[in-house]
This record gives C-alpha cells, structure tokens and sequence, in this order.
C-alpha cells in the first residue's frame, strides 16, 4: 500500500501553503463534514499573501479545512470504546500541524501536537475564511 500514501505537498488543494507551520484552532462537524478551523500560513506565491507587519513573522489567514462526507475519525487519543464521529471530534485537541497525507482511497492521516488523526472521507477543500483585510 505504500505506492498508495500521497503527501500533502503533492496535492494541489495545498499548493502556495505551508501545513506544518499552521495551526489547529478547533474541530467540528456541520452536516456530514469535518471541519478543521486553522491559522493557515501562506507562502509568497499565494494569491491572497500579504506582506506580514512589522510584528508578525509570516502571513497567516483564518481557514478551513474541510473533510466532506466524514464516515469515520480515530485518534491515538482514543479510549478504545465506541465512539459516534461527533463524539470523536469532540475530543480533538488544538495544536501545531506536523503533517497530512492520504493513505488509500479516501483515508487521510494527521499528525501534529493534537496527536495522529485517521479521517475517513472525501478529498479535502481548503478555504481561506472571509475577506482579507
């Protein structure tokens, strides 16, 4: 399975970003999505980076990420009972993101301060929160 697993720098919905310099806000579900709330920070090439002010280091942007028809979520955290996928994500701690890749059809890891994340769902979308002031 190994010629299954794809970094995430290898997909495009993470081109002009830098996972591993963002930061998880919070976990939630709407509808049948997963959706992770982050600090994302964003490259030079990005459409939408802005030079940081002279107080900041880089240019981060609020952000979703969102897993679209989310079946299932396992953390190492977990306590080995079943859990709903709502009881899961209620679980979910915030943190620094060390990586995500997608391990199969469909099957996604992330790992990161928070622990390591198994999400069973669609591809995921990446969109940036709002308007940039």
């Amino acid at each position: 399975m190994a010629d299954d697993v794809t970094d995430w720098r290898e997909m495009r919905e993470f081109s002009a970003v830098e996972l591993t310099k963002s930061f998880v806000l919070s976990w939630g579900m709407a509808s049948e999505s997963l959706l992770i709330d982050l600090d994302l920070f964003l490259r030079p090439d990005h459409a939408f980076y802005e030079k940081p002010r002279p107080a900041e280091k880089a240019c981060f942007r609020p952000a979703f990420l969102e897993f679209p028809y989310c079946s299932s979520i396992k953390s190492n955290a977990d306590t080995g009972g079943s859990q709903s996928v709502s009881e899961a994500v209620e679980a979910l701690t915030h943190g620094a993101i060390a990586g995500l890749r997608r391990v199969g059809e469909g099957h996604y890891e992330i790992t990161g301060e928070f622990g390591q994340v198994e999400i069973d769902a669609e591809r995921p979308i990446l969109r940036l929160k709002g308007p940039v002031a």
